[in-house]
């Protein structure tokens, strides 16, 4: 079983920036596909990047698209998450999740096997 571990979260001030680590007990089928999704109090948890680990391809979520990025390092087994410009509003914790290739670019949260524990940002005006 493949076992994701968050970190690098923290508390910034807004037009701040982060890196978020997930590290990956390994790259296997289970997690061919990575991703980033995050939750807020009282709201649904929302995806927001995903890479396919042997290509490097990768696919955002419109509402981080340009200010978020998502990358990876294989020899490293540990997928990142770039953030800048953070707003208030990205205030959530943040899940590293991994999936079977199986399903393409789907973003359904059913699809995603495998989970980290969550790393928590908060954005403070």
């Amino acid at each position: 079983q493949v076992q994701l571990v968050e970190s690098g979260g923290a508390s910034v001030q807004a037009g701040g920036s982060l890196r978020l680590s997930c590290v990956a007990s390994a790259f296997t089928d289970s997690n061919r596909y990575m991703g980033w999704f995050r939750q807020a109090p009282g709201k649904e948890r929302e995806g927001l990047a995903i890479i396919y680990t042997d290509s490097g391809a990768t696919n955002y979520a419109d509402s981080v698209k340009g200010r978020f990025t998502i990358s990876r390092d294989n020899a490293k087994n540990t997928v990142y998450l770039q953030m800048t410009s953070l707003k208030p509003e990205d205030t959530a914790m943040y899940y590293c999740a991994g999936r079977s290739p199986v399903y393409g670019w789907s973003w359904a949260e059913a699809n995603f096997g495998v989970w980290g524990q969550g790393t928590q940002v908060t954005v403070s005006s």
